[in-house]
């Protein structure tokens, strides 16, 4: 039983109605235990294995030993049942892929190819060889006005929101608004100082806009950055935009050259190109007491300002128009806008709005605008065309009114 025990664990054993006996020359009992062989003598019993041979065999029949309450069933020695542990080799595996996953979302990774890059709320992405960002927002109800259009403000908005996406997608945005990561080290940010915009078509509640947007050089301390927007259906284009762009210090608020380490920064951005508008020549001049219109006590809430907490660009529009005459607004829609910032204003600022109607010909009109502190500081300057409007909008809505049945 010992030798038993001892070789189960390599080979199968047999049991005791396997084991066979023959007489030896010496009168002794042989026994053969499936390949080693017993011999019966006089000192006792001697177990050796049979190595005089130069080939062992071994037997490979399966058996039960029956006689103990403790053995166990043993199967024939098969290749299927001498593979390794293949839940084992499963389990290894999945750890490795796991940990490869692991690995790969923990790296910093950027794709190579500049159109393919997305930015990071999934709803833009670089065109053009890397140059042109796109985006496109649905118009939405609380985006129009009396006229059922889209206001000057929302796409004022879009024309913004498309220019912060652009700088973030293309890996520049620091921690300041629009700010790249050398313009936060120097304290610098952007101000826009002159913007022009032109609307063909006014978009109305449920039409889908495409705005793309690049950025230029403007002479050598600024940046020229152009917008088109189209109806995404059709592909035409509803509003044309540009503007110039300097940099601030926004500690001392004071106008600073672009440093040579943020040029080397976006430089490799800039498109030659030519401005999508023919430049606004005409000077804006400066509006006084004399002005028709003016409206005073307006100042800017909380929700006003910006990260830089200074007041939006676009909430100066809003307060332009606040001194249009009303009978304009209710005849005429905003055709063109062009707007020189001159000065910032702050969350304590009280300023008035101040407009002269100054040339109205063939139904189209001419306005002339300033913005100013209490103190006569001037903000805003700017001059806007108005065009006559389809007769009830019926026609901008491409529709008539049906009839109550």
């Amino acid at each position: 039983m010992v030798v038993t025990a001892a070789t189960a664990s390599f080979f199968p054993v047999t049991s005791s109605s396997d084991i066979s006996r023959k007489p030896s020359k010496h009168g002794a009992t042989s026994v053969n235990l499936g390949g080693f062989k017993s011999k019966q003598s006089s000192n006792g019993i001697n177990l050796k294995a049979n190595a005089s041979s130069s080939k062992t065999v071994f037997t490979a029949t399966p058996v039960k030993v029956e006689n103990d309450s403790s053995s166990q069933q043993y199967h024939q020695r098969t290749f299927i049942n001498q593979l390794p542990d293949w839940s084992v080799l499963l389990a290894a595996v999945t750890t490795i892929f796991l940990a490869a996953e692991k690995q790969w979302t923990t790296l910093d990774w950027k794709p190579r190819r500049p159109d393919m890059l997305a930015d990071p709320f999934g709803i833009g992405k670089i065109v053009n060889d890397g140059f042109v960002f796109r985006q496109s927002f649905p118009i939405r109800s609380y985006e129009i006005g009396a006229d059922k259009t889209a206001s000057i403000e929302t796409l004022m908005n879009h024309l913004q929101e498309t220019a912060l996406n652009h700088v973030k997608t293309i890996g520049l945005l620091g921690d300041g608004f629009g700010s790249t990561p050398e313009m936060c080290k120097k304290n610098l940010i952007w101000v826009v100082t002159r913007m022009q915009v032109v609307v063909d078509r006014y978009p109305v509640w449920g039409d889908v806009v495409q705005v793309d947007t690049w950025v230029s050089a403007s002479g050598k301390n600024g940046m020229r950055r152009d917008w088109l927007v189209r109806d995404i259906k059709t592909g035409e284009v509803m509003t044309r935009a540009s503007s110039v762009w300097v940099m601030m210090n926004k500690l001392t608020r004071k106008l600073s050259k672009i440093p040579e380490e943020a040029k080397e920064e976006i430089e490799p951005y800039f498109v030659n190109s030519n401005s999508v508008l023919n430049e606004d020549n005409k000077k804006l001049t400066k509006l006084d007491d004399t002005a028709e219109y003016i409206r005073t006590g307006l100042s800017p809430r909380w929700n006003d300002l910006d990260v830089n907490q200074h007041v939006n660009n676009v909430k100066y529009i809003g307060w332009i128009l606040e001194s249009a005459p009303q009978q304009i607004l209710e005849s005429h829609e905003l055709h063109s806008v062009s707007l020189e910032y001159r000065k910032e204003c702050g969350r304590n600022s009280v300023l008035e709005s101040l407009t002269d109607v100054t040339d109205a010909d063939i139904g189209f009109v001419e306005c002339k605008h300033l913005l100013r502190l209490e103190d006569g500081a001037e903000i805003v300057r700017g001059r806007t065309e108005w065009r006559p409007k389809a007769v009830n909008n019926f026609d901008v809505l491409n529709q008539v009114p049906s009839q109550s049945i």
